[in-house]
Order: C-alpha cells, then structure tokens, then sequence
C-alpha cells in the first residue's frame, strides 16, 4: 500500500481534482484488472484507448484515475490527475509504487536491431558463473536468479517490468540484464528507470510498420540514450554507421566496441568453424563454441559490459569460453545421416544475411544449402522481398513458407516475399503454405553433409493464425523429421 501523492513523484502533472491523501493497493491500465483502491491509468493504446474504460474502472475499484483527457462528468469521491503522457506516468507510477526497484540494482539495457537476447542471456549466464545472483528480462525467459518466469513481449509493460525488478531485489538479485525494444523505448515503458549500462548491438532494417521509417527507428534506438544519467555507460557498436549517432548528446561515459574499426573493445576472428570461434579480443585468445562473425560482436560486448562492471578479465574470458549458444540462435542438430541443421530466430534481413553469410564462409562447397524461411503477417511489409532475395543468393535451395502469418493471408505474404527473387535464381526456389510440411520437404531434400537452416522463429513455440497460436516448435519437428528418415 502507497500513497498516491508519493507515488506521483515527478510525474507530469496538468491537473488534480480531488484528494492525494488515499492509499493505494495497485497501479493498473487494463480496467479487467481493476480491483478497490487502485490507480487506473487510461492509456491511449494504439488499437484502443484507455480513456473509453474510465468508468469501468471506478466500478470495479479504483479510486484515482491519471488520464490525458478529463472526463466531462468527474466523479465524486474519485480523484482525478490529468497528465501531459498517460504512457510515462504509468512507467513512473509503476516505478515509484513499486520502491524505485531499479535504484537497487546494477541494471543493464542491451538494444539494437539484432542481438539483443543473446547478449542479455550470455551475460546472466556468465554472472550466475561468476557467482551472482542476477535478473534476466528477453525475449525467450525472465529469470530471477535461476528461476524461470514466462516471457510475453521483449520488454514488458512498466507494471509487470517493475514488479519482475522488485521481485528481483527482494531475492537477493544484485543485475539484471534486459532487452530493451524499440517500441519499449517509444512507448516509455522504461521512463524512470536507473539504467547503469546502455548497450547497442546493431540497427538495420525492422519494426517498419510500427516506426513508418527507418529515421523513425533510429532515433527511438538513440532516445534510449539521451536519458542516460552521467555516471551510466554507453557501450556502442562502432562498426555500425549508427553506432556513435546514438550517442550524440548523451550525458553517458562512452565506450565503443569494433571488429573492423579502431575501439576501446576490439575483437577478430582467427577461426571461423561449425565447431566454434576462436577470438583475439583485447589481445586475448580464446575459443568459443558460439559460430559466426555476428557472435563476435555479441560476445564483445558481453566481455565489455562485464568488464564495466567491474569484473575481472580473465575469469570473464574463461567464463566466455564455457558458453553455449542460446536457443534458437543457430541452435545446431547433426542428424544421424550427417546433415548439419540449423535453427535461427533470423526475422529480419541482415540478421537472416548474417546467418547466411556464416554458413558461407564455414562450408565446404561440396554440399547444397537449403533456406526454409518466411515473414510474419501484421508486420513490415517492405523487408518481405528482401528476406527471400537474400535466401535465394545465399543459397542452394530455398522454400517459402509461414512464419506467424496472424491475421493475413500467408499465400499473400508468400507472392509478396516472391517479387524480391531474383528472375535468374527463380528455378531454386519453391512455395510451401504449411511451415510443417515445407520443414519436412527441406529434410527429405538434403543429404549427407548439407546445411539445412530453418529461419525466422527460433525458440517460438507456437505458430500464430487468425488470433490463434497453436503449438508449433521448428528445432523439435526438424529433429524428429531427421531422425525419423534415418529410420
């Protein structure tokens, strides 16, 4: 219980009526939730508008309402605090409601197009190694210490994001690593937040259809960093044309990392194998079993975070070089019959480019690589003939199919990614509607020694269709479909 004056705390405040003096049992948007003594914000959403459930609200409890729009008619007994943005007053709320739980903590927020949840879930990995107790907040899990707590978006909404980091104070968490998304950023779901590192992967083609241009995008990335406080690190990508605008203007210390520029974190590739990397990094060798020129850079920064954090460089290498790959990042399968599979969360096209491209450069030439890929329905149109184009250069064989085809027409999705196939490359390249069945077409088409990459959902398990998801797993079926032809 906390009181609404407190509660309110630098909150951007237009208007009050009625009294501060209540206490409050909960912070809530979604007027379902409502319970007696609650704070109901009225948040324009981008389908629906909070401000339509007001009254809802009061009926089922809630005592305050915080709202950009008064009501024409004000309830008495209510009180009502109008703000200038609905959606970082309920960050803020949530913030202070829940004892500024972020203050308490090393936090570190890791964004960028690509990337993001393997560095988050490395470095939870290497500091639970190091002996800390640490939070985890991706894509894939939310794990406090060891214990895992389903994940719904990248980043939650302010509410459950700031209970998951009084939940992790309160056990014992000394970090947290979290993703940190474009929309979260936009949104401001992580207003208030006391952020000790800040770290950008990469940016390239995404989130189209919610951000309308890539100058859009960029600039929700870099408000991520013109927030940070003075004493917060910005660790960025220098390698990435918009690595240092992201820090342009921002009050953080800043660090930069390269494979390929001068940087105070520096990496190169000596190895590049199925069976691993082996790295110079700040003229330290190692050898890791993660693959690809873009695990580079991730474990870079992984290293340079760690090492901002004021962690001892040669436990952090010995603790890199005992990591495994995160799921669903080119989480690999050797089927009896020796074709190599992989399974990669791939969705857009540079990260689908870089899979490729790592595939490129570690093969033999003696065998086919085979692409079964596809783009999400209700997303960014524009990059659909850029995935296939990218399969059909990159590989031997390619088959569109589903990914998440939502509330769209997957057969339209599929003639949309066509147009971008190059008229030369069209004879290797088919269209299978059911992801299952083109998955097992793609098995039953390689042979000793092939490549099979199964792109664009990862560790999803499910496959969403007309407001449905049903139970769907592209590592579990690629198995099973491999080991059953050997039979």
């Amino acid at each position: 219980m906390e009181n609404l004056q407190n509660i309110l705390y630098k909150v951007g405040l237009v208007a009050v009526h009625g009294s501060l003096d209540g206490q409050i049992d909960q912070v809530e948007f979604d007027s379902r939730a409502v319970k007696s003594n609650t704070v109901f914000v009225a948040v324009p959403g981008t389908k629906v508008d909070g401000h339509l459930f007001i009254d809802k609200a009061i009926d089922l409890g809630a005592v305050a309402i915080v709202c950009e729009i008064l009501p024409t008619e004000l309830k008495e007994g209510i009180t009502y605090v109008q703000v200038k943005n609905a959606h970082q007053a309920l960050a803020l709320l949530a913030d202070n409601f829940y004892g500024n739980p972020s203050k308490e903590l090393k936090l570190v927020g890791i964004t960028g197009t690509n990337g993001k949840t393997t560095t988050t879930t490395l470095l939870h990995e290497i500091f639970t190694e190091l002996g800390y107790k640490a939070g985890l907040l991706s894509t894939v899990v939310n794990k406090i210490g060891t214990t895992e707590v389903p994940a719904t978006h990248t980043t939650p909404n302010p509410v459950a994001l700031n209970a998951l980091l009084r939940e992790m104070v309160d056990q014992g968490c000394s970090y947290c690593f979290m993703e940190v998304s474009s929309h979260a950023i936009h949104q401001n779901r992580i207003a208030g937040l006391d952020f000790d590192i800040a770290g950008f992967t990469n940016i390239s083609h995404d989130h189209l259809d919610y951000h309308k241009t890539f100058k859009e995008y960029i600039y929700a990335k870099k408000m991520f960093f013109d927030d940070l406080k003075s004493s917060a690190v910005a660790i960025v990508n220098e390698d990435d044309s918009n690595g240092l605008v992201m820090v342009q203007n921002s009050n953080a210390i800043v660090r930069t990392f390269a494979l390929k520029t001068v940087a105070d974190y520096k990496v190169k590739i000596i190895e590049n194998s199925f069976s691993g990397l082996v790295l110079n990094i700040n003229q330290h060798e190692l050898w890791t079993n993660l693959i690809g020129g873009f695990n580079a850079y991730n474990l870079l920064l992984v290293y340079a975070v760690a090492v901002e954090l004021g962690q001892d460089e040669m436990e952090v290498l010995q603790c890199i070089s005992k990591l495994k790959s995160v799921e669903g990042r080119f989480e690999q399968f050797i089927s009896p019959t020796g074709v190599v599979a992989i399974v990669d969360y791939a969705h857009t096209p540079d990260a689908l480019k870089n899979v490729l491209s790592t595939i490129q450069a570690v093969r033999t030439r003696n065998e086919q690589v085979i692409t079964v890929v596809g783009c999400g329905g209700d997303r960014d149109k524009t990059k659909r003939p850029l995935m296939a184009e990218i399969s059909a250069e990159l590989s031997d064989k390619v088959i569109l199919t589903s990914d998440n085809p939502r509330s769209e027409d997957p057969e339209v999705i599929i003639n949309e990614m066509k147009v971008g196939v190059p008229a030369e490359k069209t004879a290797k390249v088919m269209a299978i509607t059911k992801r299952e069945e083109a998955i097992k077409v793609a098995c039953t088409l390689a042979v000793k020694g092939d490549i099979l990459l199964v792109a664009g959902k990862g560790h999803e398990k499910y496959q969403e269709i007309k407001g449905e998801r049903f139970p769907f797993d592209d590592f579990a079926l690629v198995v099973e479909t491999l080991k059953n032809l050997n039979k």
